[in-house]
Parts: structure tokens; sequence; C-alpha cells
């Protein structure tokens, strides 16, 4: 087993900043200063707007081991999510979940904070799948250390994953333990002319065969798939959309532009070129993914084999929530010009109780990234 392990100037220099951002804690801690945690900054938009005195992790950053042969790597929060991908892809490993990454600088703590995945969350699986372990510090500035560093020692409820979607508020991500699988053997894109209707059920329909679709999406009138997997299965699968749908090849070059696009919203859909489309609020939709098309104007991108659904809509927030919650789903306010401190649907009682205990338990002075998830924590 060979492992690649950090140089001892990365690790030296991890220690005097981790003892800054205790000292920090601390002293927020003691007055009850509200602190706002930050990697690259590349989520702003994303999320209630910041609060307090900033708490910079950029100088918490090194790969501290990667064991290719396990599938896992130890990295602290501040390291650049892009050093991450250029030291998998050496060894043909990947995020399987691929985090979108918006802009340059992102980091693995930001990763894991913000919680969000790109076009192969379905099939793949979410960012807290991934975790393996994670140090994190508390609001006593305090070093707590869950789970471990390879697979095996995941057994049970891992409350490191508890901290992939937090958002900041349970505490300071300082290192997380990643699993790492390798790059698919083949893939292959295709696309197809038909309705939203006809996709959402194309979608299940092939969700409950052997087709190997690790991505799907529907926009304006067009679906496009991408299939992941044994070579021999994803020609096969190719060859049978082709004959029996007559779903058209995609160059690959052109179909990874596209996916890269898709994962970094980068894609026209995200980023109109009209002015006044691109003031439109933009929604999340998370509904069952069978569920017919939903009765809301604006324009919609369906991923997820219908699971989530974009929509670009200057539709009143309460009618958006309301149809999605009656489809059995949830709304997100993902971007607006106007921040907004209920961007999350309302939690239920017994959620909201779960939620109060746990930033009790990680941050009783509530000095973290105050309002960046709910306004009430």
């Amino acid at each position: 087993m060979s492992a690649i392990v950090a140089g001892s100037d990365s690790a030296s220099a991890a220690e005097p900043a981790l003892a800054r951002l205790v000292e920090q804690v601390r002293a927020a801690a003691a007055d009850a200063t509200a602190l706002d945690i930050r990697g690259g900054g590349t989520k702003d938009f994303y999320g209630g707007a910041a609060v307090g005195t900033p708490l910079e992790t950029a100088a918490l950053r090194g790969i501290r081991s990667y064991e290719p042969t396990e599938l896992v790597i130890t990295a602290r929060a501040g390291t650049p999510l892009a050093e991450i991908e250029a030291a998998l892809a050496e060894k043909a490993q990947c995020l399987a979940f691929e985090p979108p990454r918006f802009a340059a600088g992102g980091t693995v703590g930001g990763m894991v904070a913000a919680g969000l995945a790109g076009p192969a969350r379905a099939s793949a699986g979410s960012v807290r799948d991934f975790i393996l372990g994670a140090t994190v510090l508390n609001g006593r500035g305090e070093l707590l250390h869950f789970g471990g560093q390879v697979m095996k020692n995941v057994a049970g409820y891992d409350v490191s994953r508890a901290f992939a979607g937090s958002m900041g508020v349970l505490g300071v991500i300082c290192e997380v333990s990643i699993k790492v699988p390798p790059v698919p053997a083949a893939r292959a894109s295709l696309m197809l002319d038909c309705s939203q209707a006809d996709a959402i059920v194309r979608l299940q329909e092939w969700a409950g065969s052997a087709v190997p679709i690790s991505a799907s999406c529907w926009a304006g009138g067009v679906l496009r798939l991408r299939l992941a997997g044994a070579r021999a299965s994803v020609e096969a699968s190719a060859r049978r959309l082709s004959d029996k749908h007559g779903a058209a090849a995609l160059d690959p070059s052109l179909a990874d532009r596209y996916w890269d696009a898709l994962r970094d919203q980068r894609d026209a859909y995200f980023a109109p070129a009209a002015a006044d489309a691109a003031a439109l609020p933009l929604w999340r939709l998370s509904v069952p993914a069978p569920h017919p098309p939903l009765e809301l104007p604006g324009e919609t991108l369906i991923e997820w084999g219908g699971a989530q659904r974009w929509l670009r809509s200057a539709a009143p927030a309460e009618h958006i929530r309301a149809a999605t919650t009656r489809a059995g789903g949830h709304a997100t306010l993902f971007r607006a010009a106007e921040r907004s401190a209920d961007f999350l649907t309302p939690l239920s009682p017994p959620l909201e109780r779960i939620h109060r205990a746990l930033k009790q338990s990680f941050d009783p002075a509530g000095i973290f990234n105050r309002g960046r998830l709910y306004p009430w924590l």
C-alpha cells in the first residue's frame, strides 16, 4: 500500500493556523461575538447573509494523506478543491458526487459545509455519503474527532456526516477524510428531443433497468443522458437507446464540456444572456422523481432523474413552496438579487427541535455563521 502524504512545510504551516483558529473561537465564545467562517468565498451567494467577524480557514491547507489503494484522501479544510481533484486525477480517482465549483478558489471545507452535489448525485450519492471522518472545532474551542480514515471504520451513524450541508452553523471543519472511487472505465453521452413529461416518464423507466445512467438533464425540449460504467454495458446501452428511442450520440469532448458547465452552473440556463432572465430568482426544487411537471410559470431544468428541478421564475415564493409541498417535496431559493433569510423551506417542529439541540451541543454560545442555514439558528 502506498500513501501520498503532505510535505513537512504544509504540515508545519497548518499547526500555527489551527492554533490561531482555536484562539479566535475561544475569544469569540467568551464574549458571544459572531464569527463568519470563510474558505474561498465561492458560495457567498448561497444561504443567509454572512454575519460577524471573518474566521479565515485558507491557511489551514494541504493534503495530509492520500492512499489510492484504500480509496481515501484526507485534507485540511482550506485545501483548494482544484488541488484535491488534480491529485485524484493522477490516480484515475474522483469525487464521485461532482461538487459544483462555481468559481476558482473553492475549498474542501466549503464543499462539505455547503453539501452541494452535481449531475452524478442521483447515481453516485451525496456529499455526506462519502465522508469517512472529520476533525472539527466546536463553539467552545475544542477539537473533536469523528469517524475514521478507512471505509471499514464506518459503522452506524457517523457524527462527521452531520457537518455536510450544515453551512458552518455547528462548527469549523478543520480536516476531512473522503472516499474517492475510481473514474468509470467508460462514458458515453446521448441526447433526444422530448417533452418534460415524456422525459420524466422515460427516466423512471430507465431507472428500473440495467441502463447505467450516471447523469441526466432535461431543458428546452432536449433530454441529455450520460452513461458510465463498464465499457460493454455502456456501449450496449448506448446502442439500445439509439435504436429504440432515436437517441443521438454526443461528441465526447463536447459532452464533457456540457456536463462540466452544468455541474458548475456555467450552462446557458444558469447564466442567461438576457438581463431580465438573469434577474429572476433561481429556485432549487426537490420532489419525488416520478412526479409529473409542476404547474409553475417560468423556465425549468430537470436533473437527477427528475428529483431535482431548477426553476427560474418571478412567481411569489409562497406559490412555489405550496406547489412543491403538494408534490411531496421542498423548495430552496438558491440565487436571488435580494437575499432572503428564509431561503429554505421551514422545518417541521420535530426537525427544528433536533436542529436546535445539535446547535446547543456544538455551539452553545451561537457564535458560528448566524442565520446562514435558518434565521433562528
